[in-house]
């Protein structure tokens, strides 16, 4: 081994030395490190130990225990509670707090919600949508005890500290107390607002260090709850039922909505969000959730719920009592309006951002619904009162809004037409085995007369994201719930006009037991449609071409397979805005003299040959040109080998 190669191995081995020292963690870094770890130790332990308490409760519970009047079964259900064993057997009470929008059942068996019911929203029986009850949900916390012992709050009675009571501002509230046997005590305090989906929960102690273990740091929340289908097509309620959750310092993300999912995060979670498609069970944590198990899973169609949602997370807890635990809970509707103003004053590193919850699009969809849409459909909203006239109103103006773009692309297609004759002649006059020289002369035609046969694509692709906007606001807005138009009885769901109970394989996955007629008269307007701008734009003679004519038409009616089940307001949309472009398309060709057109192409060719010198080449019409040379070329070379 030369000596080079001896100082190129010390060079590395001294670089890795100094890279590890340089980048070796500090000592606070190893004990928080250390510190997590312990933190992660603990709830896995807390965890195992809450499922062994499960399986011990489940074979032993108060019910069972009072039927049998075993009393080693008795004591063995004492002594698993700890210092809470005086409260594990009661008499279950239900307290109701309720103001003009919701109505929230609380029981002091866990000292939790049991039901929730919206008052100003009709569920598919006409009574207001209950969001779920005592049997479909569960919330409680898990939390470690001396002598370790692991209780859960949701089997133990708490006893009310005080009734209901009520302020001036209207706002309603309660207190239920775990006592334990000792001096110490947990209270859990609820207050529903007046006027508000948004109920606030604050978990207080006191010597409550008394009876868990030394270093203490923390609860585990778990929530539960079966998610009712609440609208008349399942499929498309399905798609809109998620898990959703927020990061603290970042945006929100979801689980699965098509299969069955979970997700174990380690980093710190704002709020959990149990979601339907137009209503919500939110919970807001006051700081932040850490170590959450997430998990999601799609019920069968025969027992009426749409998802099985679970949550288990941690948070810190000072059990010396001096910092008490805040949470909120949102019982509502997905309503962009009413979610957006819980951000109104708030800084924005503090945001909630629970109007993340609607599904407006991605990217440039997202802002068209946001700061252009919804605001006109709210503007609309505030002084008329029936939602078909103002789905009406704004296909109206968005049309008006499109009109410029509109006319310049019918006015590009007019001039490929009346060019036709001439494009004729060019492939007349050169064979069609010489295709690259064919679009060499067709280009140099255009360049002449100062037409690109793109100019026409420019305006439509500048439409499409006001069309694929309006395709996610209109399946969200829980504005056109229940509300008719027409036949519709309901803007939100599909409008059957004929209806079979007939499994047809092939058909009913995809196109279900029913025909809606705001979709058919969608598919006919864009049959028409589809017609007049084939015959108004000049087909080229390419092979493909024909084919290329079919697809026009059948798209059509694969649309008709898509939006069957969707939202009759959508639909009805999508019909109207057809049926003003085939106005417009009728308009347009009334007003646009194609004599007088041709005529200007001829002048502008004349006038271009004129000019001197040559106008430089585009640098797209260079690389036209540069693709056709290369393409002849390898045609030269196939038919040497030939």
């Amino acid at each position: 081994m030369d000596k080079n190669t001896i100082l190129g191995f010390v060079l590395i081995a001294a670089i890795l030395i100094g890279f590890s020292v340089l980048n070796r963690p500090s000592e606070e870094e190893i004990a928080r490190q250390k510190a997590y770890n312990d933190s992660i130790t603990r709830v896995q332990l807390a965890q195992q130990e809450v499922e062994k308490q499960a399986q011990i409760q489940q074979s032993i519970t108060t019910e069972n225990i009072a039927e049998s009047n075993d009393s080693a079964s008795v004591e063995k259900l004492l002594n698993a509670h700890g210092d809470f064993k005086s409260s594990v057997f009661g008499e279950e009470e239900h307290f109701i707090l309720e103001n003009e929008l919701v109505k929230i059942t609380l029981s002091n068996k866990g000292g939790k919600v049991i039901a929730a019911e919206l008052k100003n929203y009709l569920s598919q029986d006409s009574l207001p949508v209950k969001l779920f009850n005592q049997e479909e949900a569960d919330f409680s916390f898990t939390m470690a005890l001396r002598n370790n012992h692991i209780v859960n709050t949701s089997a133990l009675y708490f006893k009310p500290v005080s009734g209901i009571t009520k302020d001036e501002a209207g706002n309603q509230k309660i207190t239920f107390r775990l006592q334990s046997d000792a001096d110490a005590f947990f209270d859990f305090t609820y207050t529903l607002p007046a006027n508000d989906y948004m109920l606030d929960f604050v978990v207080s102690s006191k010597d409550i260090n008394t009876i868990m273990p030394l270093g203490s740091n923390y609860m585990i929340v778990n929530w539960e709850a079966k998610i009712r289908q609440q609208e008349k097509g399942r499929q498309f309620e399905e798609r809109y039922s998620t898990l959703n959750y927020k990061y603290v310092s970042d945006d929100m993300e979801k689980l699965s909505e098509s299969k069955d999912d979970s997700k174990k995060i380690a980093n710190k979670l704002k709020w959990i969000a149990f979601k339907d498609q137009y209503f919500s069970s939110i919970l807001i944590a006051g700081k932040d959730f850490s170590n959450a198990n997430l998990s999601s899973k799609v019920e069968s169609k025969e027992n009426g719920y749409m998802k099985s949602y679970a949550a288990e997370m941690t948070v810190d807890f000072n059990p010396n009592g001096k910092e008490d635990l805040a949470f909120q809970f949102y019982f509502g509707p997905n309503k962009y309006k009413t979610l957006a103003a819980y951000d109104k004053g708030i800084p924005a590193d503090q945001k909630l951002k629970l109007r993340s919850l609607i599904p407006l699009g991605w990217g440039i969809f997202g802002w068209v619904n946001r700061f252009a849409i919804i605001p006109m459909f709210n503007l609309f909203s505030s002084f008329i009162g029936n939602f078909g006239i103002i789905i009406l109103l704004m296909t109206i103006v968005i049309k008006v809004v499109l009109f410029p773009l509109t006319y310049k692309s019918y006015v590009s297609s007019a001039k490929m037409r009346v060019l036709k004759p001439e494009i004729d002649e060019i492939n007349a006059r050169i064979p069609a085995d010489k295709a690259a020289e064919r679009q060499k002369a067709t280009m140099e035609l255009y360049q002449k007369v100062g037409v690109s046969p793109f100019s026409g694509c420019l305006p439509t692709l500048l439409q499409m994201p006001i069309l694929f906007a309006m395709f996610m606001f209109f399946p969200s807005s829980i504005e056109l719930r229940g509300e008719s138009f027409l036949w519709a009885k309901d803007l939100s769901s599909y409008d059957a006009i004929v209806s079979w109970d007939t499994y047809i394989p092939l058909i009913t996955p995809y196109f279900g037991n029913h025909i809606s007629l705001f979709t058919l008269l969608m598919t006919i307007t864009t049959l028409l449609s589809t017609k007049l701008n084939m015959a108004n734009t000049a087909t080229p003679d390419q092979p493909g071409a024909g084919m290329m004519k079919w697809m026009m038409y059948l798209m059509p009616i694969m649309f008709m397979f898509m939006f069957n089940s969707y939202a009759s307001g959508l639909s009805y949309y999508y019909f109207i805005s057809t049926l003003i472009s085939v106005g417009q398309t009728y308009v347009i060709r009334a007003t646009v003299d194609e004599k007088k057109l041709l005529a200007q192409l001829h002048a502008k060719r004349a006038a271009n040959a004129k000019k001197q010198p040559v106008k430089k080449k585009s640098s797209f019409m260079e690389r036209l040109e540069k693709m056709q040379k290369e393409q002849e070329k390898m045609m030269r070379e196939r038919n040497k080998k030939k």
